[in-house]
């Protein structure tokens, strides 16, 4: 393994450690001294790869931020099939990647007050539940998704999701629900 690789293989040790922490501590209650210990690193490493808890709180949510937009890169003939095909793909990476379930937790927690401003901005830059219910509207017009408030439809869908994301982190051993499922949260019944 080169250094290069090394490093990257490091920093990507610290950044999973420091999620988790994060999502089980908070950020205000996690200590940059918990990441290091848990590690089995000392403070002084730590600092070499991240200057501070911010910079690596910051790396986090850049990471949950790209997160957030990849829905906006689906391509869809029907409304509902953009949220189908979210969750599809949603529920095939976390069987490989659970650390994302994670990224849901902490992307909520980047938006709460208490967290560093700078952050909490760029947590907040990114509105999916706005963006969806233009989608939403879309498919209120063509009869596939139902009617009512397409922000509130919006909210509904992704706290659902959230939810479940939540459950995830807890209790991994609980199978992810259906697609479809979700779904009856939008579709228009006929």
């Amino acid at each position: 393994m080169t250094r290069k690789e090394q490093k990257e293989n490091r920093q990507k040790q610290i950044l999973f450690k420091a999620l988790e922490l994060f999502v089980i501590k908070g950020y205000m209650e996690t200590k940059i001294t918990d990441i290091a210990s848990s590690l089995n690193i000392s403070v002084g490493l730590l600092f070499h790869y991240y200057e501070s808890k911010e910079q690596l709180y910051l790396e986090l949510v850049k990471i949950g931020l790209d997160g957030m937009k990849s829905p906006q890169k689906i391509e869809y003939k029907e409304p509902i099939e953009y949220f189908e095909k979210f969750l599809e793909n949603l529920f095939k990476t976390i069987d490989k990647e659970p650390w994302i379930c994670q990224m849901f937790l902490l992307m909520a927690q980047a938006q709460k007050k208490g967290i560093p401003e700078n952050i909490r901005k760029l947590a907040l830059s990114v509105n999916q539940i706005e963006l969806s219910s233009k989608i939403i509207q879309e498919g209120q017009v063509n009869g596939t998704i139902k009617k009512g408030n397409p922000l509130a439809l919006s909210n509904a869908f992704w706290c659902s999701v959230q939810g479940i994301m939540e459950r995830k982190v807890n209790f991994p051993e609980i199978p992810l629900p259906e697609v479809s499922w979700i779904l009856d949260i939008l579709r228009e019944i006929i």
